[in-house]
């Protein structure tokens, strides 16, 4: 026991100070986009020709966050002439159509339905589903719980039970499979609840947008309340989404 408490004081206190104090990712994190809209079409044109998630529309120059996967492959084309990928990890939104971005997006709390800080205040129980994800959606989540970034610090934490929960936290492309328990299980929430859309399966689809066999788009099946886009999201992404919507 003496050895455990000696190791503790040496480590010291191990919780991020987030969001207190602003914390920076490492260089190779792509976060937000900052897109060139005066950039030449033919360079555009090539970026969204090569783009595996077919997210970029070359007449508006904007890319659809929600179904980018962040591969980089539109900075590394253009030279960082069209599209360059920040470290700023803030990218949750309230609507669909804000992920549809030149670069910028509205500020979450601004855009939140007030009434549910009114009703869950400083506690938020919600029931994680994994409909067909690869895991990454659902291991950045789960990092979550450690003690780096201690969500139970905000009264945050994912329940066992959809009867505990306040709302479902989804991850993954809704498979055939995963569709109708997706569905019960928010039936199974009681009112009101959230719905969070979480990763760019989730929202969109993502790698296997457009394949017969899933449903994509959780929307589809019942109204999203917040986007969280990323493949996966980073931990800060879904830990600021969080915190600026419902707190």
């Amino acid at each position: 026991m003496l050895k455990v408490i000696k190791n503790r004081i040496e480590q010291g206190h191990r919780t991020s100070k987030y969001p207190k104090e602003p914390i920076e990712l490492y260089e190779r994190f792509r976060g937000l986009p900052k897109i060139d809209a005066g950039c030449a079409d033919t360079l555009v044109k090539r970026c969204a020709d090569a783009c595996p998630q077919e997210c970029i529309d070359t007449e508006t120059k904007q890319i659809d966050l929600g179904r980018c996967v962040f591969c980089g492959l539109c900075e590394t084309l253009s030279g960082g002439a069209f599209a360059k990928f920040s470290q700023n990890f803030e990218m949750g939104t309230s609507s669909r159509d804000d992920l549809f971005t030149h670069g910028s997006l509205p500020e979450l709390a601004e855009h939140s339905q007030t009434h549910f800080k009114k009703l869950f205040g400083r506690s938020l129980q919600l029931r994680q589903i994994s409909a067909a994800g690869c895991n990454g959606c659902e291991a950045d989540t789960n990092v979550l719980n450690t003690p780096f970034f201690d969500l139970q610090r905000f009264g945050i934490q994912f329940v066992a039970s959809p009867r505990h929960a306040d709302g479902i936290h989804v991850t993954g492309p809704i498979s055939k499979n995963m569709r109708q328990a997706t569905i019960t299980t928010w039936e199974s929430v009681p009112s009101p609840k959230v719905v969070i859309a979480s990763g760019a399966c989730a929202i969109s689809g993502g790698p296997f947008y457009g394949s017969d066999e899933i449903v994509g788009d959780l929307n589809k099946l019942i109204p999203v309340d917040l986007y969280i886009p990323g493949c996966p999201p980073h931990p800060l992404t879904t830990l600021h989404a969080l915190l600026n919507y419902f707190k």
